[in-house]
């Protein structure tokens, strides 16, 4: 069994930025790290929409036919 067959632990990097002190940050590393955060969502995002699609078109594919 190779490590992709293993379930993804949910202890993953979004998890760990939520919850990490931002005190010791100032305003304009606060500022970047927005921006990258923000970045990292529309990249998601638009994977995310492509899964979808891929999906979408994969369901129509094997959807099976009716016997009309």
């Amino acid at each position: 069994m190779s490590d992709d067959d293993l379930p993804r632990l949910r202890e993953d990097a979004a998890a760990r930025l939520s919850g990490e002190a931002l005190d010791t940050y100032s305003q304009d590393e606060l500022t970047e790290r927005i921006i990258l955060l923000e970045r990292e969502i529309a990249r998601v995002r638009a994977h995310y929409d492509k899964a979808a699609s891929h999906r979408k078109l994969a369901d129509a594919l094997f959807k099976p036919q009716s016997c009309d």
